[in-house]
């Protein structure tokens, strides 16, 4: 099987080490052609994870999106939630003729209509959903670059198909877990980053340890019940218990690599939105999904007064502090 990879942010380019060092050929998309320059020349992302050294054997760079999806059996999609379906409908032809499975590591919900993006693909006529698979954690990109042992968690409907896949990112510091609960996977990854930002602006704010473990505590079993309320949509069944969702949450909002808590600990510390942005300069995908999680539950109706907070921090304008104070009541 061959890789393709779509996307040379952190992410996009820790997956690409990955595959390089299980030995698979395959092709990159990435931003520039500047940055198709470098790496060919220097064997390494100009911009991100520079430590990663980069062999030119198997590799093939570009920045044609319709090179990856004609050389690839599997392209795995790293881009930010608002930029996926643009990677998917402007080739759709080639993915439905080449039967493409696509992996996808968007940390996001598609943001124009609030739905999974294999609830997105499941519109396509001709697509099958057994050639829908995710990529999910618990993994921060930069200690893929140490090679610090990970943990890559694969969901696919197709057992078989997916065990075949996540074999194909075994290396002797990731180690890949196997899933078929492709929704409630997606949806804990999306959730974790909301409540990374919600450690972040406790941190900003100045709250101590033990608030934020209850917080995090909190958001665990806050997630738990989002999932239950669309549990009835879903037709696999959700593993609480599964490193995927403890696992992730934790990592997301403790690790000083998250790029959400990072964002949130601005907020907290009186930065705008529009200012966090730029001064982080990479997509927090929380920030995004805050707005299409409150829009989902409008409907499913899960008890969330965490992700309400900060849905309404962000995107309301409410005060930070003021909404802590009170969020403090609601915790137990």
């Amino acid at each position: 099987m061959k890789f393709g990879v779509i996307g040379s942010g952190s992410w996009g380019t820790a997956l690409v080490k990955i595959l390089q060092d299980s030995g698979q050929e395959l092709v990159w998309c990435v931003r520039s052609q500047k940055m198709v320059d470098h790496i060919h020349g220097r064997h390494h992302n100009p911009k991100y994870l520079s430590s990663v050294y980069f062999s030119p054997d198997k590799l093939r760079v570009t920045t044609d999106p319709a090179m990856v999806y004609d050389q690839a059996d599997a392209v795995v999609l790293a881009v930010p939630s608002a930029y996926a379906t643009a990677y998917l409908d402007n080739f759709s032809s080639v993915i439905l003729k080449r039967n493409t499975n696509i992996i996808s590591a968007v940390k996001g919900i598609v943001p124009e209509v609030n739905i999974l993006l294999n609830e997105y693909l499941a519109a396509w006529e001709g697509f099958r959903q057994e050639n829908y698979f995710t990529i999910m954690g618990p993994c921060h990109a930069e200690e893929v670059a140490a090679e610090k042992l990970s943990y890559l968690t694969f969901a696919g409907l197709d057992h078989a198909e997916t065990a075949k896949i996540a074999a194909g990112f075994k290396t002797p510091y990731i180690n890949t877990i196997v899933s078929q609960d492709v929704a409630g996977v997606q949806y804990a990854a999306v959730l974790k980053n909301i409540y990374a930002l919600g450690t972040g602006i406790a941190h900003g704010l100045g709250y101590g340890d033990n608030f934020q473990s209850v917080l995090v505590a909190n958001a665990a079993g806050e997630m738990k019940r989002f999932l239950n309320a669309i549990r009835e949509g879903m037709e696999q069944s959700i593993d609480h218990a599964a490193s995927v969702y403890l696992g992730d949450l934790l990592v997301t909002c403790y690790s000083l690599f998250s790029r959400n808590r990072s964002f949130g600990n601005m907020i907290g510390k009186g930065y705008g939105v529009e200012a966090a942005k730029l001064a982080m300069q990479m997509v927090a995908e929380g920030l995004p999904a805050a707005k299409c999680i409150h829009e989902i539950n409008l409907s499913a109706g899960a008890d969330m007064p965490i992700a309400n907070t900060i849905y309404e921090v962000l995107w309301k304008g409410v005060d930070a502090a003021a909404a802590f104070e009170k969020l403090e009541t609601a915790l137990s």
